[in-house]
């Protein structure tokens, strides 16, 4: 492939993967697991296309030449299948939303790539996978396939993880995950079959950037943890419903506690408090329409906002959820119950409430409804 063509092309694509990076650093859930799979995932990309680059002055006789092509090939092979293994470890991750399943993932591939990393080291004496001749020259060993059947064969179960649990994976996500093999995948068949070309890493670019713009860039607005909207996305969408808001037409919310978190974490663990958020989070996406919005308010508090303007139908919505919660304890195998205190009205347009008066309204009502129940259960104790 012409240098200056291969230069220009990784140059395009590292733009693209340092843009991502900068945007990926200012994120608020960058220490996520899978914010920070992505993030590997950008970083090897671009540290790779740095030393294909290098490995492109085929053919240059001068000094520098010679070194940059070694070390250029020399990493590639040995780093080549990391970006595949890392995007089978997120597409496992965003399936199943478990550390340990990655961590046991982990430990199998790095058997893998410590076999291709031996090969690599070997082929500098046997010439294996590749060597470079006297004149610089690169040429391809018997075993040069191992690296990119190593890739491909990452990015297949991935896919094939991805098309069994479909029902797992919310439906906007799913093209993403399951488009992101074909730009690699036909870059890999266009370089075995055309002898000198290398566009394995400008096709990962176009499948990150795809991730990037359908989940990652989304997820900004996102509670990493329980997957409903964060805070920051509720205050927009409050600031807009007051806007839209007419003296016919208004809307609800209802601010929802989870009672006792502090003695779930305390007497269960960390680990099983975040369990419980989660559940709480899709219990309450489980009994409320489509188009209501749902976000986590803060710790463990939680804020619907409903397309309701009657106060009565806005209690019967909070029925609804009470009914949910105790059918969800009926069932329920944990060792605790999960239990809501709710704070909720409908905004009056007259009033002219900002988002944070109406926000601090509910609040009120909210802690009100708790003390009640605090009451409530003493006398009942007593």
């Amino acid at each position: 492939m012409n240098l200056l063509f291969n230069l220009m092309l990784n140059l395009y694509s590292a733009i693209i993967l340092i843009v991502m990076c900068a945007h990926s650093c200012r994120r608020h859930d960058k220490y996520s697991l899978q914010q920070k799979l992505f993030h590997l995932m950008l970083l090897l990309t671009l540290l790779l296309l740095f030393f294909d680059t290098l490995s492109r002055f085929d053919g240059h006789a001068q000094t520098y030449y010679v070194y940059f092509n070694s070390i250029g090939n020399f990493v590639v092979f040995l780093m080549g299948p990391l970006p595949s293994v890392v995007w089978m470890a997120y597409a496992n991750y965003e399936i199943y939303r478990d550390e340990r399943r990655v961590k046991a993932l982990a430990r199998v591939m790095s058997l893998w790539l410590a076999l291709n990393g031996l090969l690599t080291l070997l082929s500098l004496r046997y010439h294996w996978l590749y060597y470079i001749d006297e004149g610089n020259i690169y040429h391809r060993g018997p075993l040069f396939l191992v690296p990119a059947m190593l890739t491909v064969g990452s990015i297949l179960i991935a896919f094939v993880m991805v098309s069994q649990n479909r029902k797992r994976i919310e439906k906007k996500h799913y093209f993403s995950l399951v488009f992101f093999p074909v730009p690699p995948l036909v870059s890999i068949l266009v370089q075995i079959y055309v002898y000198g070309t290398s566009l394995i890493l400008n096709g990962l670019t176009i499948s990150l950037l795809v991730v990037f713009i359908t989940i990652q860039n989304q997820r900004m607005d996102t509670d990493y943890l329980t997957g409903v909207a964060n805070r920051k996305k509720l205050e927009e969408y409050l600031k807009a419903k007051i806007a839209g808001s007419t003296a016919a037409r208004t809307f609800s919310a209802i601010l929802i506690d989870l009672n006792n978190f502090k003695l779930i974490n305390d007497t269960y663990g960390h680990e099983t408090g975040d369990q419980a958020l989660e559940t709480a989070a899709g219990l309450l996406k489980s009994c409320i329409r489509r188009n209501d919005f749902i976000a986590r308010y803060g710790g463990d508090e939680f804020c619907i906002i409903m397309d309701i303007s009657d106060e009565e139908d806005l209690i019967a919505a909070t029925e609804n959820l009470s009914r949910c919660l105790d059918l969800h304890n009926q069932v329920s195998d944990k060792p605790y119950k999960i239990s809501f205190s709710m704070g909720y009205s409908v905004y009056d347009f007259k009033t002219h409430l900002t988002p944070e008066a109406f926000q601090k309204k509910i609040d009120l009502l909210m802690y009100e409804n708790k003390n009640k129940q605090k009451s409530r259960k003493i006398k009942l104790e007593a």
